[in-house]
């Protein structure tokens, strides 16, 4: 019983596409693993920008500086 789960922020999540990305990433693990996808559960997780860091900044802060200060 495969079990995916996925973090990803918000924007542009709409339930039309997570049902889109459900149904690929079990059509994938289907396709390359040959799991059953009766058995295959994903879940989406949704972490606002300022809950999710990198490189000791929120994403929210990151998203807000110039490309050049991001690396």
């Amino acid at each position: 019983m495969p079990y995916i789960n996925l973090k990803l922020t918000p924007e542009g999540l709409t339930p039309a596409i997570k049902e889109e990305i459900i149904a690929e990433f079990t059509q994938i693990l289907s396709d390359k693993l040959g799991k059953n996808p009766e058995t295959t559960i994903v879940v989406i997780e949704t972490v606002e920008t300022d809950n999710w860091g990198i490189g000791g900044k929120t994403v929210t802060k990151r998203r807000n500086q110039p490309s050049s200060e991001k690396d």
